[in-house]
C-alpha cells in the first residue's frame, strides 16, 4: 500500500471514539424490563456495550460517537416503552 493511503486510513480511524452514557429509565418497573431496555439498545449500530439495572433504573451505553448518538439512545429507549433522559 502506498504510504498516503496508509495515513489516510490513520487520520480516518483516530477521529472515531467510544463514548460511555449513563440513561436514566424511570419507568423500568419490573426486573424483565432491562432486557427490553438492553435488546433496543444493542440494535443500534455503533453499541458497543449496554448494562441495564432495575435497582437504581439505569442504563450504561458504550458506543462509538462516529455511528450513534445520545438522542439516538433516548429514541431507542423511548420507541421499546420506555423513555430515558441522560443523566447528568
Amino acid at each position: 500500500m502506498p504510504l498516503i493511503t496508509l495515513l489516510l486510513i490513520g487520520i480516518t480511524t483516530t477521529f472515531a471514539k467510544d463514548v460511555s452514557v449513563t440513561l436514566e429509565i424511570p419507568s423500568m418497573n419490573c426486573v424483565t424490563c432491562p432486557i427490553t431496555v438492553k435488546k433496543a439498545l444493542e440494535r443500534l449500530e455503533g453499541i458497543k456495550q449496554a448494562k441495564v439495572t432495575f435497582e437504581n433504573k439505569l442504563a450504561v451505553v458504550t458506543f462509538d460517537d462516529e455511528t450513534t448518538n445520545t438522542d439516538s439512545l433516548t429514541e431507542a429507549t423511548k420507541n421499546a416503552g420506555f423513555p430515558s433522559v441522560v443523566k447528568s
